[in-house]
């Protein structure tokens, strides 16, 4: 039986080489997020929880409303795609969540985003 709430997370991540400086310790990526909608009841992204984690195992929050200033709703078998970025101190990292979600019919919940790893180029074989 297939869930109300079900929702798929994939992410693609790149880095940034034109606005890194590896030697001021900063390394830029982006990454690039699709919410899919694979339950039976459409749901409005209200709010975002990011924990990235840097090699150093510095740690960032992120807490806002929406992603990249909207709160979609995502009807049943809709996909929400958004790109956003993220600066690190180290050339790999790792970053991780969830969405604040409410469903058409009120009930509130999230959806985790498993953890994805930031790296420069030929860092990780």
């Amino acid at each position: 039986m297939k869930e109300p709430y079900e929702f798929q997370i994939e992410v693609e991540t790149d880095y940034i080489d034109q606005q890194s400086d590896p030697a001021g310790e900063r390394y830029v990526f982006s990454y690039t997020i699709s919410i899919r909608n694979q339950g039976d009841i459409p749901a409005k992204l209200l709010t975002r929880h990011w924990i990235i984690t840097d090699a150093n195992g510095r740690i960032q929050e992120v807490r806002g409303e929406g992603v990249v200033g909207e709160q979609p709703h995502i009807a049943p078998g809709e996909t929400f795609r958004y790109s956003s970025g993220a600066i690190l101190d180290t050339p790999v990292g790792s970053m991780q969540g969830s969405y604040g979600m409410i469903g058409d019919d009120g009930a509130a919940f999230d959806t985790v985003i498993a953890p994805f790893t930031l790296a420069t180029p030929r860092t990780l074989n």
